[in-house]
């Protein structure tokens, strides 16, 4: 049957010339067709009704007259390809409060569409612009459905759903709001597929627990705030907090394919979604929320990738949060993020932080490219990885502090700048992890027992595991190998449990045991070491049983002065010397053997182990102290204690340094005034007032790090330094990069120097021009407070231009009372450059003749001294550029002689731009 039809026309031919007159005309289920034109009414419609626009050309645009240009309050209602223009901006021009509407291909501006009480609405292909607070409201049980709209241009925000409505959206954008794209409130619900929400004045979702939206493909982007912000609504009660799961309730499936779909339902999810170019977090979750993130892009965010707190629960799984300048993933307060195949990388801080009682859980995830540590826990905070893979962290791979808690299982650490893992205070699990690449392995400093099960250490640019003072440590299988310095340093008091362990390929020594450590230690092999398999320093002690230990490049064992360990069936083999012992060491030796050894000092048993076994078959335990014929300490793999016997021969490596007299001079004085302080304090005397502490003001290449290195071993030698070791640090080893990080960083490396000196570079650089508020400041007051808690434990020297250490020893009233003497290093004169080439030539087997000499001279004499010449650096390079230069020149001769070999004549000179 043919609906009835009633035509509108303002002017001219038509039955009507109001829309109202032609409604009221009408029966129920009539078409009322318009012609193109402006209407001034406002409508009401109660009943089944069409109104479209008449085709033809221009378009029909209703005007309010008074409050909504249309009001819906019951029927089935269509609006089609109808233009509405409000009277209010901040009033509904179509206002839906009963019945079911469809809108199509409308227009709607200067107001906002509304869908209130129990309507229900079809929009498709609708544009709504120019309201204010906002362009669409969904509100009571009200229900929605929009396919292909936009909504922009709107002051406040785009969409918002709040009692108990629900809305669907289907290739939908929401565009420039001066507030939140959406925001859903009550206990709304809304499906978004292939939707933009873009260029938004605050985050493009808002949502107020326990409001659900459901958003699939979707992109979120251009945000003045959060890509996403997730909150309990205001004036909630504060939810409970959620239960810590224990490590067999929080395994890698908990939260993953094997949820159920009802508790799916229960969580605000985005699958798919892109979130990018936000002005915060990518996503921020706050409160109890229950939140799903299914393959998902964060990136650009200004903020955290991810920021979860509160009591919030968080799922990723298969997201990729990448390109952040804080961290990928923030979670803190009793949060828990649970992350399966996540991507985290690119980050300009960690790449994961946990914080508070926050829990974080990853399996098969990678973090990557961090700009600080890749993963950092702190507080009461724990973390479950499984199979991840932790790579090119800028500092350490994992970081734990205070009371944090970790379990790695199969994870790889590789590529950091700093330590794999740095255990400071927390506590740790690692189960058949591997780390390589790393400045340190592991480091362990903490009043708990961590324990590592079955971890691989490689290619370490120092020591492979550090157990620090006063540790305890359980260390069960594995293997180091190919580090740069020590496979396995137990330092002062720690007291590790190692066994079953392999350790090769080390350039320092395989294991070393310091002062007051007391490990037990059980069939660990040590092949290969650069140094000693075993080095127990003075006072160290342990027990080492079913050992062995071959192919090291020093002793096999060495054990200092008043050292004590037991080694019990211990297997010595293919090493020139099996034992180098201090004198008064007490080292116990039990059933030990040694096989194809140069020199063999140790004690054995009468029969040599089985094939396969180091204990020793047969009898009782052979068990010997050592005497002092039995070795000596001069073949040891750490580095050697200085005595005052040795002050002559420092005080000649001082003295033959090219140039420096005036600092040679007053270095020596030093070392006399300190040898004076040494007897007084012997004698019983008080030692006069004097600061150790030296400012070395002079340009780059002037020895001042030679010197410092001199400095510190000459107060070793005096007995007022426990080791005269250098530690070299500078501004980026000292400053951190955000609030509360510097302390740590310039405590680290003090700590570092204790028994030795500190030499800190270019320390000006500490006190930046006209920034009161740096960092540096910070790092000073620490290194302050720092050299008067440990004033007998070391020695801190600060380089840099003359000019500029006064700015670094005014910037702080506590540097002017600790540094009271400034050595002045001069610049080389050419005569003196000239000796260093000669230094240099002598070294490498080369003769410099009376004409070379000359020609250097002359060479250094026309060498402009600007602030980037470089002294001492500049000899050297000038010395290998003329090697090179030689070595052109030779190898056009047919038969080179020996002293065509060795002799560099003047024509060997580089040209002065290539140095």
């Amino acid at each position: 049957m043919t609906p009835e039809l009633q035509r509108v026309a303002a002017r001219g031919w038509g039955t009507h010339r109001t829309i109202g007159a032609a409604i009221r005309a009408a029966d129920d289920g009539a078409v009322v067709s318009i012609q193109p034109g402006s209407y001034k009414e406002s409508l009401v419609l109660d009943r089944d009704i069409t109104v479209v626009a008449e085709k033809g050309p221009g378009t029909v645009r209703i005007t309010a007259a008074h409050g909504p240009g249309v009001s819906v309050s019951a029927g089935h209602v269509v609006l089609r390809e109808l233009e509405f223009e409000g009277s209010d901006a901040a009033e509904p021009v179509v206002l839906a409060r009963g019945g079911s509407l469809e809108l199509e291909r409308c227009e709607l501006s200067g107001g906002r569409l509304e869908l209130a009480r129990d309507s229900t609405a079809q929009v498709r292909g609708c544009t709504v612009h120019g309201a204010k607070r906002a362009g669409v409201h969904v509100t009571g049980t009200a229900r929605g459905s929009f396919e292909d709209c936009t909504i922009r241009s709107v002051d406040g925000y785009g969409l918002t759903l709040v009692d108990t409505a629900r809305a669907d959206l289907l290739r939908t954008r929401v565009q420039r709001t001066t507030d939140c794209g959406v925001l859903l409130g009550g206990t709304s619900s809304a499906t978004f597929d292939d939707c933009e929400l873009a260029h938004t004045g605050d985050a493009a979702l808002l949502v107020y627990a326990p409001a659900q939206p459901l958003l699939r493909g979707c992109r979120l982007h251009d945000t003045r705030a959060q890509g996403v912000r997730i909150e309990d609504a205001p004036g909630q009660p504060a939810p409970q907090p959620l239960h810590r799961a224990q490590p067999e309730e929080a395994g890698p499936d908990a939260g993953g394919e094997g949820a159920s779909a009802g508790q799916d339902e229960r969580r605000i999810r985005l699958d798919k979604c892109e979130i990018f170019r936000t002005q915060a977090e990518g996503v921020l979750v706050s409160g109890g929320s229950r939140v799903l993130l299914r393959d998902c892009d964060v990136r650009e965010a200004h903020g955290a990738g991810l920021f979860a707190y509160g009591t919030a629960r968080v799922e990723l799984e298969s997201v990729r949060i990448v390109d952040v300048p804080d961290t990928a993933v923030t979670v803190a307060e009793s949060a828990q993020v649970r992350a399966r195949n996540g991507v985290f990388s690119r980050t300009g801080t960690g790449g994961l932080l946990a914080e508070g009682d926050a829990v974080l859980e990853l399996a098969d995830c990678q973090v990557a490219a961090t700009g600080h540590s890749a993963v950092q826990l702190a507080g009461n905070a724990r973390a479950v990885l499984v199979d991840c893979t932790v790579a090119d962290s800028a500092q350490h791979g994992i970081r734990l502090s205070e009371g944090a808690d970790l379990l790695a299982e199969r994870t790889r650490i590789e590529r950091t700048k700093l330590a794999g893992v740095l255990v400071d205070g927390a506590d740790a699990v690692l189960r058949d992890c591997v780390i390589s690449e790393a400045e340190t392995g592991v480091r362990l400093d903490t009043r708990h027992r961590p324990l590592l099960d079955g971890c691989e250490f490689r290619a370490i640019r120092r020591t492979g595991i550090e157990v620090a003072a006063d540790t305890a440590a359980l260390i069960r299988g594995g293997q180091v190998a190919g580090t740069g310095s020590a496979g396995v340093f137990l330092e002062e008091r720690s007291q590790a449990w190692i066994e079953e362990m392999e350790i090769s390929d080390t350039q320092g020594s395989g294991l070393v045991l310091w002062t007051g450590s007391a490990p037990r230690i059980r069939a660990v092999t040590v092949t290969g070491a650069g140094k000693n398999g075993v080095y127990v320093h003075e006072g160290g002690a342990g027990i080492l049983e079913d050992c062995e230990i071959s192919g090291s490049a020093f002793p096999a064992v060495y054990t200092g002065p008043k050292s004590a360990p037991v080694l019990r069936r211990l297997l010595v083999h293919d090493v020139q010397e099996d034992l180098s012992a201090a004198e008064d060491a007490e080292a116990v030796f039990e059933d030990c053997w040694v096989r194809d050894v140069l020199v063999s000092t140790l004690p054995q048993a009468e029969e040599e182990p089985s094939a396969g076994a180091v204990a020793v078959a047969g009898g009782g335990p052979v068990r010997r102290k050592l005497t002092s014929d039995q070795g000596s300490s001069e073949k040891n793999g750490a580095e050697d204690g200085v005595t005052e016997d040795q002050l002559p021969e420092l005080l000649a490596e001082l003295e033959a340094l090219v140039g420096l007299d005036r600092v040679k001079q007053e270095v020596g004085s030093l070392a006399k005034v300190m040898q004076m302080v040494k007897r007084r304090q012997e004698a019983g005397l008080q030692p006069p007032p004097l600061s150790r502490h030296l400012v070395f003001a002079g340009n780059p290449g002037t020895g001042k790090t030679t010197v410092a290195r001199l400095y510190g071993r000459l107060l070793a030698a005096l007995g007022l330094l426990a080791r005269g070791h250098l530690v070299e640090a500078d501004r980026g080893s000292l400053v951190g990069e955000y609030v509360g990080h510097t302390a740590p960083k310039t405590t680290a490396i003090f700590r570092r120097a204790l028994g030795g000196v500190l030499f800190i570079d270019e320390a000006y650089a500490l006190v930046p021009y006209a920034q009161s508020t740096d960092f540096g400041h910070e790092a000073i007051a620490t290194l302050v407070k720092l050299m008067e808690d440990h004033r007998e434990e070391v020695v801190v020297i600060a380089a840099g231009y003359p000019t500029d250490m006064q700015r670094f020893i005014d910037s702080n009233p506590g540097l002017a009372s600790r540094f009271t003497r400034t050595l002045t290093f001069d610049d080389y004169s050419s005569d003196e450059l000239v000796e260093i080439v000669r230094y240099q030539a002598a070294r490498h087997q080369y003769q410099v003749p009376d004409e070379t000499l000359a020609a250097l001279v002359e060479y250094f004499d026309g060498i402009e001294r600007t602030e980037h010449f470089g002294n001492g650096r500049t000899a050297r390079q000038v010395f290998q550029r003329m090697t090179e230069q030689h070595a052109q020149r030779v190898a056009e001769l047919l038969d080179p002689g020996t002293d065509d070999l060795t002799i560099v004549r003047p024509q060997d000179l580089p040209p002065r731009t290539a140095v």
